[in-house]
């Protein structure tokens, strides 16, 4: 097998646990690729002055076209990470191993420490891919948003500037929905029903349901409320603004466009592929993240 390993350093690395992946992996002689920016925070690094083999600067993935060469992508991280890697990795049918070196890790399910005892059971085949499902962001004029133009969160619209709201006309399927008079609009996936939506008052959303939700931010009309919508439904989007300008994101990508843009949001035509290896079910994740149950009187 091939890996290839994308990171952040975050306050909660345990870089002595980065070494001792990279060096079981140059013991095992298996293959693997760090991208440039991870390669040159490691290369900082007192554990990594002595590098015994381990492979750092080079080879590197410069290009995500490289990528394809590879079985599984490690993203070292947090979620925000995690989701840089599922840019890069899905289109191209790379699944990714998400590893919570950051706060909350509701994507990134494999611990530090435990980094090397699930690569010797990825090694064996001992794993699940959990596939999710991602939109895909097309635009009139074409080509604003750039590439790769999916995600695996959420697409959110926002105002540019504090001072004023927008207004976002959505049409379902050709139909008209509601002019949203707002700060924004989330058009979230049941994955990323746990992040922003749930932030602005969307519900929580099993994976396994095939529903997207839209949830206004701060709407200037109190009855106006998040709506579940099958997956396979087309959101179509136009925008008005006295700004002349908005803001698109894309997961944590963001775009600064002009009044009048129009979005068609649907269902990417792959998923993403999340490695597995004997992990929490999703309630006890939810439960575990979200601090559910905890009570300081008990």
């Amino acid at each position: 097998m091939k890996f290839a390993i994308i990171g952040k350093a975050t306050r909660n690395t345990d870089f002595t646990q980065v070494r001792e992946l990279l060096q079981f992996l140059t013991e095992q002689h298996i293959q693997y690729a760090l991208y440039p920016e991870y390669a040159t925070e490691l290369a900082l690094e007192p554990s990594f002055q002595d590098t015994d083999g381990i492979q750092l600067l080079q080879p590197q993935l410069t290009d995500s076209a490289q990528l394809a060469d590879f079985d599984i992508l490690y993203s070292l991280g947090g979620d925000g990470t995690m989701l840089g890697a599922a840019a890069l990795a899905c289109a191209l049918d790379i699944p990714i191993l998400g590893v919570n070196m950051g706060r909350l890790g509701f994507l990134t399910g494999t611990q530090q420490c435990d980094m090397v005892a699930v690569t010797q059971e990825i090694i064996l085949n001992r794993f699940k891919l959990e596939e999710r499902h991602l939109l895909q962001i097309d635009t009139d004029p074409i080509g604003i948003l750039g590439h790769p133009h999916y995600a695996l969160n959420e697409v959110t619209i926002h105002k540019s500037n504090s001072n004023e709201m927008i207004v976002v006309h959505v049409y379902i399927n050709g139909e008209f929905l509601n002019s949203y008079w707002a700060d924004g609009v989330i058009i979230s996936t049941p994955t990323g029903s746990t992040a922003y939506n749930l932030a602005c008052g969307g519900p929580i959303i099993s994976p396994a349901c095939a529903s997207n939700v839209i949830t206004p931010i701060a709407p200037h009309s109190l009855t106006v409320r998040p709506i579940l919508i099958p997956h396979t439904d087309i959101i179509s989007v136009e925008l008005e603004s006295r700004s002349g300008q908005a803001l698109i994101a894309m997961d944590q990508r963001t775009h600064v466009v002009q009044d009048h843009v129009q979005l068609a949001i649907r269902k990417a035509p792959f998923p993403a592929k999340l490695v597995k290896v004997n992990p929490p079910s999703y309630f006890a994740t939810l439960r575990s993240r979200l601090n559910w149950g905890l009570d300081n009187r008990n």
